[in-house]
């Protein structure tokens, strides 16, 4: 090789040429929300292992209880007549008392609260048909000056009837209660407060009513079941709101069922099932404990620190575990079973945390979960892929497969529908939704007349679905089509995108991310 001196060039051919070869172009992001504002990684956390709700003995279990059962038949019998004596004596006292009475707004007369001594008398032999011939007490009621709201956790059916005999207190109760044959008379008699708690103006009523009754001595005590529903006694659900906004001292009371063979927990067990439970039992054990009284700290407290107050201190004296499961778990579980689902119980979320992240409430929870069995899912609760697609109307494409694979966090290629719940209420409640839904009906064509029709969808989404045919954008348009009259209204798109968050992905535009050719060839000169 020839010496080169500093002059000379380092290559003796004018030019070289340089291919770059590339496998792909660089992939663009992998989440299809991010124009949302959603993060890249979706957070879903784990299941919670505890039913709050699962009744133990839900079914007649060993040698014992069956011959318990049968050896008990005749005693049943004789308690059942002794139930519906005491039941139709007591309705009779309490239509005496509510006779002419029209003032339902001020406490009852003194005369009428006496006639319904002989009810609340009627209340503790029923208690005495169902198998409690004594109650244990721990602690005592504080006086109705001291204390005017009660809470207690919620087991049975047998704790209003308890707290009726005992204390003879106005309850807060659902409006359906009213029509209970008998015990609707009996319930209105305890001037009892109605909430329909789906309803936020009745809830508003109702903790003004509550609040009301608490600041006048003349009325009995407040008692409020804070849990809203009835769990298995060994664990606490999340509390409402509604006796801690006042902010009148309250008593918390704890009731117990000690058991061995019967759980007497309401549960998942059915109102007869239960009471012939209880008749062919030879005695059920029922504990009643009064706490001190929590007062407010000051005026500048919270109804929520408050209440965080209150439930710790029953949960402490429970040594139990309070958990985010509230009402809108049991509508969950109801809408499984109504399913055939095997396991119910994995369906529910802790509504509570659900509510407080994404703010929806748990009608709209039960309408994902509808979606979601619709998908079919297996033995354990996870949906494939391919079922997944069929209820929201898509086909196999590289953007379905990114919205799947986006609430799919254990990457496992099935999801559950707390991960789907999650996924969906994740993008609905991002900043951006709303807008790009508006924005994506304006594209559509909406900003010229008030409706778009199938070609203008079918244009619009094809950027985001390229390999779609036409049958396979027909079948999405139809999703959005509720009335199927060819064309789609703003109220109807929106309303779609509400019900299918996921489905936005398709409207929205995509961040590209430009890259190499594959082979490119690059000269210097």
């Amino acid at each position: 090789m020839a010496d080169a001196d500093l002059t000379s060039p380092l290559l003796s051919s004018d030019h070289i040429v340089v291919t770059v070869h590339s496998s792909a172009s660089a992939a663009p992001s992998a989440n299809p929300f991010r124009a949302l504002g959603c993060d890249d990684e979706l957070s879903v956390p784990p299941p919670v292992t505890v039913d709050p709700f699962r009744n133990d003995t839900a079914a007649i279990e060993g040698i014992y209880e069956y011959v318990k059962t049968v050896v008990c038949l005749p005693l049943a019998v004789l308690r059942l007549v002794l139930f519906g004596l005491c039941l139709a004596v007591g309705y009779v006292a309490t239509k005496v008392a509510l006779e002419g009475w029209k003032d339902k707004e001020n406490p009852m007369p003194k005369w009428r609260c006496r006639v319904m001594w002989i009810t609340r008398l009627c209340a503790r032999c029923i208690l005495f048909s169902f198998g409690y011939q004594w109650i244990k007490r721990k602690g005592r009621p504080a006086p109705r000056e001291v204390a005017p709201i009660i809470v207690s956790n919620h087991v049975s059916y047998i704790e209003p009837i308890f707290y009726f005999y005992e204390l003879f207190a106005t309850i807060v109760a659902s409006e359906s209660h009213d029509s209970i044959p008998y015990v609707g008379t009996i319930i209105r008699a305890m001037q009892v407060i109605y909430v329909n708690r789906f309803v936020q103006s009745s809830r508003r009523q109702a903790i003004r009513e509550i609040k009301r009754r608490a600041s006048c001595d003349r009325f009995p005590r407040v008692l409020l079941f804070p849990e809203g529903t009835t769990t298995n006694g060994r664990n606490l659900i999340s509390f409402q709101l509604g006796a801690f906004i006042p902010g009148y001292p309250i008593q918390p009371v704890i009731v117990r069922y000690p058991h061995v063979h019967f759980d007497q927990s309401w549960g998942n067990v059915s109102l007869g099932k239960l009471m012939f439970r209880m008749f062919t039992q030879f005695h059920n054990f029922f504990e009643v404990e009064y706490l001190p009284v929590i007062s407010p700290l000051d005026d500048k407290e919270t109804a929520v620190h408050f209440r965080e107050r209150t439930s710790r201190a029953i949960a402490t004296a429970m040594n139990a575990v309070q958990t985010g499961h509230s009402y809108g778990d049991i509508m969950l579980h109801m809408k499984a079973q109504e399913a055939k689902q095997e396991n119910p119980s994995s369906f529910m979320v802790e509504m509570t945390k659900v509510e407080s992240l994404f703010h929806i409430s748990s009608t709209e929870a039960v309408d994902f979960l509808a979606k979601f069995l619709a998908m079919h899912p297996d033995p354990s609760g996870r949906v494939q892929y391919h079922d997944f697609l069929r209820v929201l109307r898509l086909k196999a494409c590289p953007q379905s497969a990114k919205i799947f694979a986006f609430i799919d966090v254990e990457k496992s290629g099935t999801i559950t529908f707390r991960q789907f719940l999650y996924g969906s209420a994740h993008v609905m409640t991002q900043p951006g939704f709303h807008q790009a839904c508006e924005e994506a009906f304006a594209g559509c064509g909406g900003a010229v007349k008030a409706f778009i029709v199938e070609q203008e969808f079918r244009d619009f989404i094809q950027p985001s679905s390229p390999s779609w045919n036409e049958d396979e954008a027909h079948n999405l348009f139809m999703l959005f089509d509720d009335n199927n009259d060819g064309r789609i209204d703003k109220d109807d798109f929106l309303s779609c995108l509400r019900r299918n968050p996921l489905l936005i992905a398709f409207f929205i535009p995509q961040p590209q991310q430009k890259g190499l050719d594959v082979n490119e060839v690059i000269e210097i000169v």
